[in-house]
């Protein structure tokens, strides 16, 4: 008889397993289905669904087409690529507390869009992406060159560089924009804000979407380098080369972000180090479930902020910041009793 049930459990053990990975599966699907009907719904003007099916030409289909659902694809993008930058400069760094809000990444990328605005303001959107994104990337070698300098004998002085890197390029920043008489475009610029994404000013966020995808496709190359560089070379493999394209496509992906909407910060934290404690370290499982989480995350955020003080809106950025801070400390204190 024990043997018989024994064998009965384990006949139902795979059909159990089958049906939680049915769960896992489809519960993004829901809650994507869910936030993003929510998402198009809201807002101060008139819209229905019924109107939609009217067809083209109706005021519904137009505010659809126009402000609704790019605003909706421009969170969802912008989501997914932070979340997954932050996961890659964090293996990269090998450090759980870092992204690019807290390693100076996001207030270079800042500047140098404050810079181009200066020298070059009729320079198209492509182009101001093209140069954030570059000093972005010098402003995260310049974290990667402190970082060898300071000795570490902690994994929490990691962050703590960056932020203070971040503070002094945000003033040097905040210096040039009140001499040029900028503080105002500034604000909008570090502040994360949608409202004003409509069709024709969300696109630049799709090279971020491939970033991610070239990201899931090299996931088991850093991977590798996020043991070390002898570990690296000594499986073939070139250290400063991954590293390179690595922090390239966080640039990029900071830059566009930037460029587009604003700064999110700690986006880049809170996401993957929450798929990390549900599905562990592996880079290549976690890339997608880090990309859905931070798309479905960013896009909740901005609904709460839509909806807490209607018609008017919170900004993303300041509704991200308040609980993406409130999770960093978290992380931090748990990192501390667990003894990381």
């Amino acid at each position: 008889m024990m043997a018989a049930s024994s064998l009965h459990k384990h006949a139902h053990a795979p059909g159990k397993a089958r049906a939680l990975s049915h769960i896992w599966l489809a519960l993004p699907i829901v809650l994507t289905v869910a936030l993003v009907l929510s998402s198009v719904a809201i807002g101060a003007g008139d819209f229905s669904f019924a109107g939609v099916l009217a067809g083209p030409g109706s005021d519904a289909w137009n505010l659809l087409m126009v402000s609704r659902l790019p605003r909706t694809l421009a969170l969802l993008l912008a989501g997914m690529s932070l979340a997954v930058a932050g996961l890659i400069m964090q293996m990269l760094v090998r450090n759980r507390f870092v992204e690019p809000s807290t390693a100076g990444t996001i207030e270079s990328a800042t500047l140098g869009v404050l810079v181009l605005a200066l020298l070059a303001p009729d320079t198209p959107v492509f182009g101001k992406m093209l140069v954030a994104a570059g000093f972005a990337l010098a402003g995260t070698f310049l974290f990667l060159g402190l970082l060898r300098r300071i000795p570490l004998r902690s994994p929490y002085l990691v962050p703590l560089v960056g932020l203070i890197l971040g503070g002094v390029v945000q003033a040097v920043t905040t210096f040039f924009a009140y001499r040029y008489d900028m503080l105002q475009t500034l604000h909008a610029w570090t502040v994360g804000d949608f409202s004003g994404v409509l069709r024709g000013r969300y696109e630049l966020l799709w090279i971020g979407a491939a970033l991610t995808f070239a990201a899931w496709l090299a996931a088991d190359r850093f991977t590798v380098a996020g043991m070390g560089q002898q570990f690296t070379t000594n499986l073939g493999l070139n250290y400063k080369r991954l590293t390179f394209w690595g922090l390239l496509i966080v640039a990029c992906i900071s830059s566009v972000v930037v460029v587009t909407a604003g700064s999110i910060p700690f986006l880049g934290l809170i996401v993957p180090n929450v798929v990390s404690m549900i599905f562990g370290d592996n880079m290549r499982r976690s890339v997608p479930w880090v990309a859905v989480l931070g798309g479905l995350f960013v896009l909740a955020c901005d609904i709460v902020g839509r909806l807490v003080v209607f018609p008017y809106e919170i900004p993303i950025g300041t509704v991200v910041g308040s609980i993406g801070g409130a999770l960093f400390l978290f992380l931090l204190l748990r990192g501390r009793h667990r003894g990381e």
